[in-house]
């Protein structure tokens, strides 16, 4: 493979491509690199790369004449990455995509940026190594080329090394360790000086999903998980901090139609699909915080009947999904059972379709691994100002973009625990 890094400061790899494997690759000729600065092409004497952007603003922008003549002595058929933070994420699969090109370019912005229009005059692979602000596109562009160079057949001392790293079976990679045995009282595992390959082989694969299941969960969908893989993380699942997760299901004081504080009723269809789906998600408990008497008996029957009566025995499903339903007469009550059982007082985060919220559901996991946290969720038109302002928190809307957001409240207590304790979350 040659690379052809288009930058205005080629020095800036000089010592990155003189040692380690990429300096091996290159002396073996599995590599080739060619750097090309967009100075050579100037016209001035001054060599200039740079101007102040149209329309005002803090600092220069990188000329279009110069990249574009850079660009025509690529040969044909390279193909052209530019490094920006607006590109696709860089990851292993496309690594692996680039990894077949025979030639590759490399463009390197500085500056404020490039003039957009080199984007409409090249066809060009838009590419970003992270989040984050860099001085410019070289060091970005080092992590491409090592990520890609280490498909190259000769590139590492043992080529079954790349499939056993992270990321390379869609998971992250296990634990490594090596001499002594015992350091500063940190033992080796004793599977690993077993000798049992398929015991350490075992090992290893759940070491990798556990490491992927707690840092990065969204990677769990590939389709190549086995089914003692699945079983393992369902393990781990169980887990999770979802018992420290409460519902709270307010019948007063929510607001009407008119935007008044009034009462509403409880409804069978509430109290059944929510209920399933704490059960579902293994939350703490699920409040039914009503005031009025006759509406507290209706439940106190409802629930009594699926969870003990003849109702259990038909449906003992049923009697699962309702096992944590509880009817408080407040709020503040149901605050107050939180508080009995675990020894903490929860962190109260309303619910709301409108407004930006404070916090968000992958923040609400954080939270609770410290806390219990009870998630308030009204019913008619929402919450009363009262109860979101009296409360530690609001979540941001499900639709912050929305124009409608008139989800069911079981609808809407389904999307945010799922959110929060998803799966993949």
């Amino acid at each position: 493979m040659h690379f052809h890094i288009i930058t205005l400061f080629p020095e800036y790899f000089d010592s990155p491509l003189d040692c380690g494997l990429m300096g091996k690759a290159l002396e073996k000729g599995i590599l080739e690199v060619s750097r090309i600065n967009p100075r050579e092409f100037t016209r001035d004497r001054h060599r200039t790369v740079d101007d102040r952007p149209y329309g005002g603003g803090p600092g220069m922008v990188m000329l279009l004449d110069p990249l574009v003549q850079a660009l025509n002595e690529l040969p044909s058929g390279c193909r052209k990455v530019l490094l920006t933070p607006k590109g696709n994420p860089l990851d292993q699969s496309l690594a692996a995509r680039l990894a077949g090109e025979d030639d590759l370019a490399l463009v390197c912005g500085r500056y404020e940026g490039i003039d957009a229009r080199l984007e409409e005059l090249f066809d060009l692979e838009l590419v970003s190594v992270g989040d984050f602000v860099l001085n410019g596109g070289e060091s970005a562009a080092l992590c491409l080329m090592e990520s890609v160079a280490r498909f190259m057949p000769g590139f590492l001392g043992r080529q079954e090394s790349a499939g056993e790293e992270s990321f390379s079976s869609g998971l992250l990679e296990y634990p490594h360790y090596t001499r002594p045995e015992e350091y500063a009282g940190l033992k080796v595992p004793d599977v690993l000086l077993s000798g049992d390959h398929g015991r350490i082989a075992a090992w290893r694969r759940q070491r990798s999903l556990e490491n992927t299941f707690r840092l990065r969960p969204e990677l769990l969908t590939s389709p190549l998980l086995t089914p003692e893989d699945l079983d393992f993380l369902q393990g781990l699942q169980r887990t999770r901090p979802g018992r420290n997760l409460y519902l709270a299901l307010v019948h007063h004081p929510v607001k009407n139609k008119m935007g008044q504080e009034s009462t509403t009723s409880l409804t069978n269809l509430d109290i059944h699909d929510i209920g399933r789906v704490c059960a579902t998600y293994g939350l703490g408990k699920y409040y039914l915080c009503t005031p009025l008497q006759d509406q507290q008996v209706l439940a106190g029957r409802l629930l009594r009947h699926w969870r003990e009566g003849s109702g259990a025995q038909a449906n003992p499903d049923r009697a699962r999904a309702l096992s944590g339903g509880e009817v408080v007469s407040s709020l503040e009550d149901a605050v107050e059972n939180i508080e009995s059982l675990t020894g903490r007082k929860p962190r109260v985060v309303a619910t709301s379709a409108s407004g930006n919220g404070d916090l968000d559901c992958s923040q609400v996991l954080q939270c609770l691994d410290e806390d219990p946290v009870l998630m308030v969720l009204g019913t008619g038109y929402g919450l009363s100002d009262r109860i979101v302002q009296e409360a530690d928190n609001l979540l941001a809307p499900l639709r912050l973009l929305g124009g409608y957001n008139h989800l069911s409240v079981r609808s809407a207590a389904s999307i945010i625990v799922d959110r929060i304790l998803g799966d993949f979350a």
